[in-house]
């Protein structure tokens, strides 16, 4: 008995292969508890846990490639059936098989190292009964000749580390005879039950299934080149350093959840980013903590991580106006102007760039007119700003200059002034005298009489003529600029005498 215990357990170790079993881990062990149930002449006892026939069991597989495994199983076991106190025998069985599983987790249908790993099984072996001591004399089990049985089933294992794992599997074994049941008086004495000379007998062989659970051990180590403890097959991290600790997947302990092991994290208590070895950056500005001055506001490089808001080169901490762009003479206050005067004391804080200021930063105004040197035209004379800082023209000098559109007269078709003009270019000469800031725009014009190149040249030569006397009386040529304009811009009809006779004139206009 002892010797069919140990066989038992030797076949039930082999069935139990399968889940991890690769190419560099091929043999493994499994030990069942198993829960046998016959069917036949009887009845049937499939899934039937009112009565338990129980028995142990051991299996020992090897890899043949990831669909298939090859392995050898045992079981032995108490076997019998119950119906009423005549419906009934109890016995022994033992039977060894080879078998075959395809796995599931084959990388096609599942993947190769998924922990959950389902497969089917069918093998070949034979079954032999034995009376069992525990049992009255009768009726007792059929005991003449084994059976050859086929077992096929569905398994489910899984796996809890990578060198032990849980299984389930179902087997239903059809057998090759019918007279194992019992021998059976009770109306028919000594008939053998499940042959056709005994009035119960059914067609078809026994059967009995089986449920067997137990656990699988692999009786070498699987591969394992970091020496992590972690097999290959289950290693995430295969190449890890040699010492370096690892979690349940091989991989190197990240303790603060940075991406950066902790055998290369230089802050492993605190997340951090990898180009600074997995210290922390908190402000993001590229400044690790430990040599950022301002960790929790983002700042410059070359003000060790602290901030410049306004961008002026001056860092906060610094700048007395930290948000608007300044220069560093005032402290990282704005000069907007540039005029060296900061905006909070400058009473003109926009005046072009280049133009001379006073201390209250505002242009100079060197004739107090109100109108700026740099606008004024007449700098040195009080003026008007409408008249661009220089004096008004007086109403006397207009009275000049419209008494000389019709006062200067020319000779015909010639450049040369008539006598009749000098009285009004003279009083034209004592104006610019008396009043210097005066510069003066001597415009000459044509009727349409003529050709137009010629009334053009006519004018020209008109206008320098008048400057040429003025010049003559006194006036500095500087202050004089003579232009013709021929007959393009008439101010009365040119169809009449009178509108053609007010067409020819001379205009002038004064400047500063």
């Amino acid at each position: 008995m002892k010797k069919v215990i140990f066989y038992v357990i030797v076949a039930l170790l082999i069935i139990q292969t399968g889940f991890s079993q690769t190419v560099d881990n091929k043999y493994a062990i499994g030990i069942n508890y198993l829960k046998n149930e016959y069917v036949g002449d009887y009845g049937s006892g499939i899934f039937n846990f009112n009565r338990f026939y129980s028995g142990v069991g051991l299996s020992l597989g090897r890899y043949l490639n990831p669909s298939f495994d090859l392995g050898l199983q045992g079981t032995f076991g108490n076997y019998g059936y119950y119906s009423d106190v005549i419906n009934q025998f109890s016995g022994s069985k033992f039977d060894l098989s080879l078998y075959g599983h395809y796995k599931f987790n084959n990388g096609y249908i599942l993947p190769e190292n998924s922990k959950l790993s389902p497969f089917v099984s069918l093998g070949l072996g034979f079954a032999n009964y034995s009376l069992n001591n525990n049992a009255t004399p009768w009726p007792t089990i059929i005991v003449d000749k084994p059976d050859f049985v086929i077992p096929l089933g569905l398994g489910l294992k899984y796996q809890i580390t990578p060198n032990f794992a849980l299984q389930y599997q179902y087997l239903y074994n059809f057998t090759s005879s019918d007279v194992h049941d019992q021998n059976r008086s009770g109306g028919v004495t000594n008939t053998v039950f499940g042959t056709s000379s005994h009035p119960g007998s059914l067609k078809g062989n026994d059967a009995y299934g089986q449920h067997l659970l137990g656990i699988v051990f692999w009786l070498s180590q699987p591969k394992d080149e970091d020496k992590d403890g972690i097999a290959d097959k289950w290693d995430l991290c295969p190449s890890t350093p040699v010492n370096v600790e690892v979690d349940e997947n091989g991989c190197p302990i990240d303790t603060d959840k940075d991406g950066v092991p902790d055998y290369l994290d230089k802050c492993s208590t605190v997340a951090g980013l990898a180009k600074f070895d997995g210290c922390p950056d908190t402000d993001g500005d590229g400044i690790q903590d430990s040599e950022d001055k301002c960790p929790q506001v983002a700042g410059l490089a070359k003000f060790n991580g602290c901030p410049d808001t306004d961008g002026d080169g001056i860092q906060d901490s610094e700048d007395k106006c930290p948000t608007v762009a300044g220069v560093a003479k005032f402290n990282g206050c704005p000069d907007t102007d540039g005029d060296g005067i900061q905006d909070s004391k400058d009473k003109c804080p926009d005046t072009p760039k280049g133009v001379k200021v006073d201390a209250n930063g505002c242009p100079f105004d060197t004739d107090g007119d109100g109108v700026a040197d740099y606008m004024d035209k007449c700098p040195d004379v009080a003026g008007i700003a409408s008249n661009k800082g220089c004096p008004e023209v007086k109403a006397e000098t207009k009275k000049v200059f419209a008494q000389a559109l019709t006062g200067i007269q020319f000779e015909s078709g010639k450049d040369v002034i008539k006598k009749s003009s000098n009285a009004i270019l003279d009083k034209v000469v004592s104006v610019m005298k008396a009043n210097p800031s005066y510069n003066l725009d001597i415009n000459g014009h044509t009727d349409n009489q003529g050709d137009d190149k010629v009334n053009q040249t006519l004018s020209d030569k008109r206008s320098e003529a008048v400057k040429a006397y003025l010049v003559n009386k006194g006036v500095s040529a500087e202050r004089l600029t003579a232009k013709g304009f021929g007959e393009t811009t008439p101010i009365a009809d040119n169809s009449t005498a009178a509108g053609r006779a007010k067409n020819r004139r001379v205009e002038f206009k004064v400047t500063f």
